[in-house]
């Protein structure tokens, strides 16, 4: 599993974004004083990302974002009230590889980290639509439309992230557990019903007929073959 530093003052959206990195399936661990992310510059070649924002308490972000690169090359994505061109240059000079002004999208803070996780190589190799049947799944906009009627259907990031693996394992049966180990890492304890659920919600989505489904199949005992017609 991915572990995140994350190093923000504000406790509610230090909360918010823990919670959402973790439900991506992400480790976190978080740090509210300047002084302490200071101290422990050293230590953050452990992690895989550092979100670091920018004005904290006792010591700026920038301080710990120089005392880091003494060290560490780990990707540091700086979070700032500031989004100057001038402050975003002053980051990135310093070692930063990103930086998000606040307020920001969720979603987007979710997308950089993945980019600087995973690597931009990897992200582009992936597809970015898949057709089943008469609906085309956009991975870049997590979203559904009907080639007929051009409606919308949203969905989320865990569904996205369940449609790309049946996707890559397409033809093959994948396991209840396989699909927890990539989804939701071993930290965290969904049960087997939580995929059965999600597999619920794109036969009603996605099957004309979800009781005789023609994409999504169950294998009593073992888990779900994706099947699809090129």
């Amino acid at each position: 599993m991915k572990k995140i530093c994350l190093i923000e003052d504000e406790a509610s959206l230090s909360d918010l974004i823990k919670m959402n990195l973790e439900i991506d399936g992400y480790h976190v661990e978080t740090i509210i004083h300047g002084t302490e992310a200071f101290l422990r510059a050293g230590e953050m070649e452990s992690f895989d990302l550092v979100i670091l924002d920018v004005m904290l308490p006792e010591v700026s972000g920038l301080t710990i974002c120089k005392e880091i690169r003494k060290s560490s090359k780990v990707p540091i994505l700086f979070l700032s009230a500031k989004g100057t061109t001038q402050d975003r240059i002053a980051g990135l000079k310093l070692g930063a590889n990103d930086y998000l002004p606040k307020p920001f999208d969720l979603e987007e803070l979710l997308l950089r980290v993945q980019v600087l996780i995973e690597g931009v190589e990897d992200i582009q190799a992936a597809p970015v639509k898949l057709t089943i049947g008469k609906l085309v799944i956009d991975f870049a906009t997590f979203q559904v439309k009907n080639t007929e009627t051009n409606e919308i259907h949203d969905l989320s990031k865990r569904e996205i992230d369940l449609l790309k693996l049946f996707n890559e394992k397409r033809g093959l049966v994948v396991s209840r557990e396989e699909i927890l180990d990539n989804l939701w890492g071993s930290d965290q304890f969904p049960t087997a019903r939580t995929i059965d659920n999600y597999i619920l919600a794109f036969r009603k989505l996605f099957e004309s007929d979800p009781k005789n489904p023609q994409y999504f199949h169950s294998i009593r005992g073992v888990g779900y073959k994706f099947t699809l017609d090129d």
